[in-house]
């Protein structure tokens, strides 16, 4: 670490903006007894040494949920909701299949290799630039099978629809629903609808299940991940949660910038069939790169190091980003891929993935290490370095 401090925000939500001068503060102040008296190589721990012990003793507490009722943040796809699936559904379902803790389930039947995902859609507005509620609800059903190396096949489509919709609007959605599916290469084969009273929903939620097979002799999983691998993106990030904040009219802000939202199935089987070496592969969704990158550290119990000049943002994303005050590294992506592949592997991956229009804006844009664990550091644009932790809270709710 080259001698530099390291501190970690707190497990809790809502902390103060200096949490990290206060944290150092209170190191300087009093050691550790847990930790000052643990000698390594006959040496008292450094105040950085002790700092990364904090961390890892902290991450492996067993989750538990501090809040009494449900909030936004639960379904932001960062620390809340992760705590609240580790605590409470994990707890409940537990499984070796769930435990697994990727986008899809992996499934064996009869010697065929399956995966099988499920997801909702409550996005609003529900007609954005570059999209609508229907084809997001398609593509990213089957972005979640083709990460897991799945070719997708079928779908199904639960729709929830508020009384008093509109029917043109609903004839819009499934419209845009059927050319997804065909682009995408899958059929909507079931479904469910059920109505409820008016302001009982807003306008129309969308519930999918999607099935592919995995016909490739490959295993992907973000606890495959090595020191010495290449993390990759495959365009720039941002556009779909900018887009969506951007469409709701809350802010006076024009731009021509439209979702990412696209079927990523194709560019995957490019991928793959260009290198063995990818380990694990993510559309970056909810919580964007950020918190797809600290799932897969933790996972394999790895550092990531990422340098801030070579992730590929949009000038507008960028802009919007700093008058929200959010990091576009945890902006949702609804048709980007986060990818980790074998460091001896990155060019021919790269290739690859710039050969297909979906991929033309592919980067590397960080690199695994061994040290500190768990942990993912941006090396920023200024020369410095810093930690970029789970996204904390929910700074653009409904995005997907």
């Amino acid at each position: 670490m080259s001698g530099e401090q390291v501190i970690h925000p707190p497990e809790t939500e809502g902390h103060s903006a200096d949490w990290a001068e206060e944290a150092v503060r209170e190191a300087e102040s009093h050691e550790d007894p847990d930790l000052a008296q643990y000698a390594l190589g006959g040496a008292t721990l450094s105040l950085e040494e002790q700092v990364l012990q904090r961390i890892d003793r902290q991450r492996r507490r067993k989750a538990k949920i501090k809040e009494e009722r449900i909030t936004l943040a639960h379904g932001a796809g960062g620390k809340a909701t992760h705590t609240l699936i580790d605590a409470l559904f994990l707890e409940s379902f537990r499984n070796p299949i769930l435990e697994a803790m990727e986008d899809q389930a992996t499934l064996g039947v009869g010697g065929t290799r399956l995966a099988f995902t499920t997801d909702s859609f409550v996005v609003h507005p529900l007609f954005f630039p570059g999209g609508n509620i229907g084809d997001l609800a398609v593509n990213g059903t089957v972005n979640d099978l083709a990460v897991g190396g799945a070719r997708p096949l079928y779908l199904s489509a639960a729709f929830i629809l508020e009384e008093g919709f509109p029917v043109a609007d609903l004839q819009r959605i499934a419209d845009s629903m059927a050319v997804a599916a065909a682009v995408a290469g899958v059929q909507i084969v079931t479904g469910d609808t059920k109505v409820v009273e008016r302001g009982q929903c807003d306008g129309v939620y969308i519930n999918t299940a999607g099935i592919g097979v995995i016909e490739r002799d490959i295993t992907l999983g973000a606890g495959t991940v090595q020191p010495g691998d290449a993390v990759l993106v495959s365009g720039p990030i941002g556009d779909h949660g900018v887009t969506v904040m951007l469409a709701r009219g809350e802010l006076d802000i024009e731009s021509d910038i439209t979702s990412d939202t696209a079927p990523l199935a194709e560019l995957i089987s490019v991928l793959l069939d260009a290198t063995t070496g990818v380990r694990v592969m993510r559309d970056a969704t909810r919580g964007g790169v950020a918190t797809i990158l600290n799932e897969v550290a933790r996972a394999s119990n790895v550092a990531i190091v990422v340098d801030e000049r070579a992730v590929p943002t949009r000038e507008e994303v960028r802009g919007a980003s700093e008058i929200l005050g959010i990091d576009p590294l945890y902006v949702a992506c609804e048709g980007r891929l986060v990818i980790v592949v074998d460091g001896a592997e990155t060019e021919a991956a790269l290739a690859a993935l710039r050969s297909h229009p979906l991929g033309e804006g592919a980067a590397v844009i960080g690199k695994v290490k061994d040290d500190p664990p768990t942990l993912v550091l941006l090396k920023t644009e200024f020369g410095g370095t810093r930690i970029v932790d789970m996204l904390v809270g929910d700074p653009l709710p409904r995005i997907c």
